[in-house]
């Protein structure tokens, strides 16, 4: 059996064990332990700090650029259209089911494959870092984000979420806006008051229409979405507030804190952002890992999605097996097959640079 062979039927092996253990977003205690007792297994000197768990290459040499590999192990919780039991490992048709399986267990056993192929290499022309880490799909502040102090000197990046081994070259940033429009309360059958839903309307209007003068290469212009909106306590009162939420999709042309200024200017409502942190990412498309996936058959493109390379202030490439389209679908699941050949397909890219 051949090296690769052999971690990828580990892998597999591995994605069987983690899909047995819930691991709901700030519930990863399970899959971090079994995580950080399968690399000590394979003779791996392990980081853990809280669920996330890091460890460097054998041959490790400060002097030397690191490359970080990194996916979460923390999971949505099961929709209820699932007819199989979310947490049960099964093999059918070469697919492999469970819950958290395509997003993005795949992509986190394929990852760890590959830095296992390299962990005892000597003479490398890189470090590698492998970071499997926790609330991911909650965009938590324990997850990635709260060990990246801790990893040293990172070059670039390559984070592990479903693409179909295709290169995310680019992925959207997300600013989440709390909105108020304020008026004045008043009877309703009288002309009294200000009514806090028409000044809102004013403000929704503009959200709905105006076009941020910059646009990107990658992603075209900046997007912004009202998702939510809720005024009023009953038929004959006149709100005095309106509340709504807007979901703004902040490309590479702009860093968020730029497109909040431009919002503020335009708009009355007071504006409370939830974050600024989930930035817009990129890598040149002639940086080298690019280069070696473009050189094997695989697209380029720019992620619509929000993955932890938003916390990441170093080039990073997102790439791992599996679809996006099936992250939290019911009956959620993986092809073996897709596992056998992402690590195939990272270990070919690496292999060209280190």
């Amino acid at each position: 059996m051949t090296a690769t062979s052999t971690v990828s039927a580990d892998a597999i092996g591995l994605l069987k064990q983690l899909i047995a253990i819930p691991s709901f977003s700030r519930e990863e205690e399970g899959t971090a332990n079994l995580l950080e007792q399968f690399l000590i297994g394979k003779g791996v000197k392990i980081h853990r700090k809280l669920n996330n768990i890091w460890a460097f290459n054998k041959y490790y040499d400060s002097a030397k650029p690191t490359i970080l590999l990194n996916s979460h192990h923390d999971t949505v919780k099961p929709n209820p259209g699932y007819t199989r039991d979310p947490f049960e490992a099964s093999v059918e048709d070469g697919k492999l089911f469970g819950l958290g399986s395509n997003d993005a267990g795949g992509c986190l056993v394929s990852l760890i494959a590959v830095f296992l192929y390299f962990y005892e290499q000597a003479d490398l022309s890189y470090n590698f870092c492998l970071a499997t880490t926790a609330e991911e799909e909650i965009s938590g502040v324990n997850g990635l984000e709260l060990i990246i102090p801790e990893l040293g000197p990172l070059d670039f990046a390559i984070v592990g979420e479903p693409t179909d081994m295709h290169l995310a070259i680019g992925e959207r940033g997300l600013m989440v806006l709390d909105c108020v429009a304020h008026g004045k309360a008043g009877h309703a059958a009288r002309e009294e008051g200000e009514n806090a839903i028409y000044s809102a309307i004013r403000d929704i209007e503009w959200f709905r229409s105006y076009k941020l003068p910059l646009e990107s290469a990658l992603f075209g212009p900046v997007k912004m979405s009202v998702t939510i909106i809720s005024a009023g306590s009953q038929h004959n009162v006149v709100p005095a507030e309106c509340k709504f939420t807007v979901d703004v999709r902040v490309t590479d042309a702009y860093r968020n804190e730029e497109v909040l200024e431009i919002i503020r200017q335009h708009v009355k409502c007071s504006i409370t952002p939830r974050s600024v942190r989930l930035k817009s990412s990129k890598i040149g498309e002639d940086h080298p890992i690019v280069q070696a996936g473009i050189a094997l058959g695989r697209i380029t493109y720019g992620s619509p999605t929000t993955s932890d390379q938003a916390l990441l202030d170093i080039p990073s490439l997102k790439i791992g097996p599996g679809d996006s389209a099936r992250s939290h679908t019911a009956d959620e699941f993986v092809y073996v097959d897709e596992i056998i050949e992402g690590i195939g397909i990272y270990i070919k890219m690496l292999e060209t640079i280190v």
